[in-house]
């Protein structure tokens, strides 16, 4: 929202009093740059006015320069702490228990939905920084208002997922899950696959393709969900770290066998289990 600009009222000057000269105000800044164009006037007197004015436009340019990027980086700390305290209210504990001795300052809410407002109202006030920082903000206030008003958050979603950043991205991420939960399976499964299809979709692929193949069980597609699966465990069993020694599978891995091995038992076993060595050596 726009600020309304100040109006400042002149005071009046009383009449048949005698006025006083009027004095003209600098802030700090102002007084500086004003020294440095006058020490330029004294040093180059005689030089021509085009080089006096190149070099005090020169001085100004630099002294704002130097004040914005002093500026940008307390303004980026401010915001960053900002979202980081909004982001721990919104994963804060859903208990009816007080918080454990020694943990005052811990955050508990008794209900989701009391949790979501305030971490909501906490998002808003980072909103006011600009940027990256207030879009990401924009997108947990879209998620955490799903526990509120389910249709404004998917509102909300809808147009930040229009978007090709970041934020887009996961937005676009969020909404398929919306669109899954509410049983709009091919409209889940055109998100995922657009996703997929990205060279940087943020979220990991083996992630999007396990909701993908999860959605074309419900839908029936036995083969292609297979497919999906044997692909994300497969990739997992072979993966090497960089010295070349067996690396330990994922989450995500370890349900996309667990998935294959229900729906095909015969296909997972071409699969080999990788050795992993053991810690100990």
């Amino acid at each position: 929202m726009a600020r309304k600009k100040r109006i400042i009222e002149q005071p009046a000057v009383p009449v048949g009093t005698e006025q006083k000269p009027t004095v003209a105000y600098q802030d700090a800044f102002q007084h500086n740059v004003s020294r440095k164009i006058e020490d330029a006037s004294r040093s180059f007197e005689g030089k021509g006015k085009n080089l006096l004015y190149g070099l005090a436009a020169l001085v100004v340019l630099a002294v704002l320069i130097g004040i914005f990027m002093t500026w940008n980086r307390r303004s980026n700390q401010t915001a960053q702490a900002a979202l980081g305290k909004a982001i721990e209210t919104s994963q804060a504990q859903v208990t009816e228990a007080p918080p454990p001795a020694g943990s005052a300052t811990a955050k508990t809410f008794k209900t989701e939905k009391e949790r979501a407002q305030a971490a909501i109202t906490e998002f808003e006030s980072v909103t006011k920084f600009g940027g990256d920082v207030a879009e990401k903000a924009r997108y947990f206030i879209a998620v955490n208002r799903l526990s509120l008003d389910r249709a404004a958050g998917i509102s909300e979603l809808e147009t930040l997922a229009k978007g090709n950043n970041e934020v887009g991205k996961l937005s676009k991420f969020a909404l398929a899950q919306t669109r899954a939960d509410d049983g709009k399976t091919d409209e889940a499964v055109n998100l995922y696959k657009e996703l997929a299809a990205m060279n940087d979709p943020i979220i990991a692929k083996d992630t999007l393709n396990f909701q993908l193949a999860k959605l074309y069980e419900k839908q029936g597609k036995k083969d292609e969900a297979i497919t999906l699966y044997y692909n994300i465990a497969k990739t997992a069993a072979e993966a090497k770290d960089a010295d070349g020694k067996a690396v330990s599978p994922t989450t995500t891995a370890r349900e996309a066998r667990e998935k294959l091995t229900a729906l095909a038992p015969e296909k997972a076993k071409e699969i080999p289990e990788p050795t992993l060595e053991s810690p100990l050596g």
